[in-house]
């Protein structure tokens, strides 16, 4: 029941930040706590089966590192009000393609924080993840590799 009631709150805000809930297994679940527990030199992860791997450094690890890059970036964590000229201006030392910038909505035409930008290439596009986690007016915005389907996707939700 309790289970059923937290992927109630999926895609609401708490506070002022977005938030996705999506079910997972016990043994993800403890793997995270133990690599976060693990991250803050606390604990080992002896009790825990396929472990995640330790952060290495004082910098934590990161998928995006890993990730394999096209041309496309996905934006979250924008600003509801945020506008084309504005991603523009925050990408400005960048090559963007400024007729592909995407910025998605729910099918009553409110905005979701989220926006896919596309660069005219692979490599400036992983040039310009140098601006994860930086603002764009009081939000501090986070970047992801992305692909033309999951912008194409967005793009088709916000239409229906």
């Amino acid at each position: 029941m309790h289970v059923e009631f937290a992927l109630q709150r999926d895609r609401q805000n708490m506070g002022r930040r977005y938030v996705e809930v999506f079910r997972c297994k016990r043994q993800d679940y403890y793997n995270a706590v133990a690599a976060e527990v693990n991250y803050e030199g606390i604990y080992d992860t002896d009790y825990v089966e396929n472990p995640a791997p330790a952060p290495s450094g004082s910098k934590r690890f990161d998928d995006k590192d890993q990730m394999e890059f096209t041309e496309i970036l996905k934006m979250r964590g924008l600003p509801f009000s945020v506008k084309k000229p504005e991603i523009i201006e925050f990408f400005k030392e960048y090559e963007v393609v400024k007729d592909r910038i995407h910025i998605a909505c729910r099918p009553d035409g409110k905005a979701t924080g989220e926006a896919f930008v596309e660069f005219t290439s692979a490599d400036e596009a992983r040039r310009a993840m140098s601006k994860d986690k930086m603002t764009i007016g009081s939000r501090y915005v986070e970047l992801f590799p992305s692909t033309r389907d999951e912008a194409r996707r967005a793009e088709s939700r916000s239409r229906q």
